[in-house]
């Protein structure tokens, strides 16, 4: 059929087939595809959605972490009054004690007046325990000075590293471990050097504080002078086992402070939780030791008072 139509075509004339393919050529020569719309049109859509993004929700732990860091002066100002007001309580409490045995109101005998009539060997056992006690006190501040003046140690004990501290408590504890275990009667050389030892040890403690400066040093001595001496003076007139009934408190308070003293050490002062922690350990501290120094003083007269004369052990007051 194709071969039949070609032939018939070539036997059209020319001339007649001109006309026709000059009228179609103008439409053959325009595309026929702009006419047709196109089948995919290029659109640009914009979103008229909100997008949703998935924000981490704040646990327990992380509120408590922010509010234990988040910075707070105010508070942090007026916890540190409310732990000197109670300090400045303390103290008020103590010179009422003072007066109040002191001026003999009190209707039981207190260790002054029972000193009267005190053996010559309990008076003499109570001079040697506050002598040693002395000379503690003037060896650990030697210490301190010459601790200070040697860079090396200065340098290791200035240390905050947890190892350094673990070393700290444990050369402390095993000092006082070591001269308690050495006999005062049958050894006294090693028990004096024991007892050097651990004042020494304590002297090396608290060499830092000497980067304080010597006028604030010299004020702290003689407010330390002060309120020991108060103290012992208090301890000495009330009766002779009005504080030695303390020791359970005492030893809760004094996990109390511990505790408060290991977390102020992980929590800036700026904070209220930081701050708070930081009253405790100083200023309760101050309340806890003192209410220490009563106890201890009187625990020192009884021991002298009972310990036996004629005992397996003689008194020990390197111990006491």
């Amino acid at each position: 059929m194709l071969v039949a139509r070609l032939t018939c075509l070539k036997s059209l004339p020319l001339v007649g087939l001109r006309p026709v393919l000059t009228q179609s050529s103008s439409s053959l020569r325009a595309p026929t595809w702009k006419a047709c719309p196109p089948l995919l049109m290029p659109q640009q859509g914009f979103s008229s959605r909100a997008r949703f993004g998935f924000r981490r929700v704040k646990t327990a732990k992380d509120q408590i972490k922010e509010a234990a860091f988040e910075p707070a002066t105010d508070t942090a100002i007026k916890i540190d009054s409310m732990g000197r007001i109670i300090l400045a309580g303390g103290a008020a409490v103590g010179l009422g004690a003072l007066c109040y045995y002191g001026l003999g109101m009190s209707n039981e005998i207190g260790a002054l007046e029972k000193s009267m009539i005190w053996p010559q060997y309990v008076k003499d056992r109570i001079h040697s325990t506050y002598m040693y006690f002395a000379g503690s006190v003037g060896l650990t501040a030697l210490s301190a000075v010459a601790v200070s003046r040697t860079p090396a140690l200065m340098g290791l004990m200035m240390k905050g590293s947890w190892l350094a501290i673990g070393a700290t408590f444990a050369a402390m504890i095993g000092a006082g471990m070591l001269v308690r275990s050495i006999s005062y009667e049958h050894s006294p050389m090693p028990k004096h050097l024991a007892w050097m030892l651990h004042a020494g040890v304590m002297g090396a403690v608290i060499a830092p504080l000497t980067l304080l400066g010597g006028p604030l040093m010299m004020r702290a001595a003689w407010y330390t002078a002060g309120i020991v001496g108060g103290l012992s003076t208090v301890a000495m007139c009330a009766p002779s086992e009005k504080f030695l009934n303390m020791g359970g408190p005492l030893a809760v308070g004094f996990g109390v402070v511990f505790a408060s003293s290991l977390g102020s050490m992980f929590l800036p002062p700026t904070s209220a939780f930081g701050a708070g922690l930081y009253s405790v350990a100083v200023y309760g501290g101050l309340v806890l030791f003192s209410m220490f120094l009563l106890y201890d003083t009187q625990k020192v007269i009884k021991k002298a008072e009972t310990h036996p004369l004629y005992g397996v052990q003689k008194y020990d007051p390197i111990n006491a």
